[in-house]
């Protein structure tokens, strides 16, 4: 649940600490009001980052259904800890996360309990690389880039005070991208090739 929050939703993972059920309206919008840093309660890291955010249908069956096997609460903190405080990511990341994505390929532990075995410690080849949970917001922006979503729209979605902090830091153009577009101005170049002859070939028999 947190994992989709934060990849398409946007949001930090102090944000997602931060959340609480009074957020989550019916019509599907989640308002980030303060965020969660080291389990103190504060405010946002800039103003437009308190703003609310649209969920959509997929994200918002999920929440539902997460909010569902907890009883249906209306009031508190959306992910807490059993000591009903805001939950840790870092801890999150530690003890559900980083177990599965850096486990031996042989026996499935960790490095870090690994010890010395009958072999050597290899990470499972195809588990993937694990580049924090900003990287879902950044994800998120190169995924709207990529569906032809303008820049503005992604800061407004992402809540940048500046469009230029979206540009710079928030969009990654693939490289698959990349060459296709390239070849798009190649197709661009070859057809504006072969229009000027035929312009020029119909100007000349109009002289003549």
């Amino acid at each position: 649940m947190m994992i989709a929050l934060a990849g398409y939703c946007g949001l930090s993972k102090s944000e997602i600490a931060g959340l609480t059920w009074e957020a989550y309206d019916a019509e599907g919008e989640i308002s980030v009001t303060s965020s969660v840093v080291n389990g103190v309660r504060g405010e946002t890291k800039t103003e437009a980052r308190k703003n609310s955010v649209p969920v959509i249908q997929p994200v918002r069956e999920l929440l539902d259904l997460y909010r569902l096997r907890l009883g249906n609460p209306t009031k508190g903190v959306m992910f807490e800890t059993e000591n009903h405080t805001p939950i840790d990511l870092k801890n999150i990341y530690a003890r559900r996360i980083e177990p599965i994505l850096s486990a031996c390929a042989e026996c499935g532990e960790t490095k870090k309990k690994h010890g010395v075995k009958d072999h050597e410690f290899r990470r499972r080849p195809e588990a993937v690389q694990w580049r924090g949970w900003h990287a879902f917001r950044r994800g998120l922006g190169s995924n709207l880039n990529e569906l032809g979503i303008s820049d503005l729209t992604i800061q407004r979605i992402l809540r940048h005070s500046n469009v230029a902090t979206t540009r710079k830091s928030h969009i990654k153009i693939r490289e698959d991208t990349v060459t296709a577009g390239m070849e798009l101005l190649a197709a661009e170049i070859r057809r504006a090739e072969t229009a000027q002859p035929e312009a020029q070939n119909h100007t000349t028999k109009r002289v003549n």
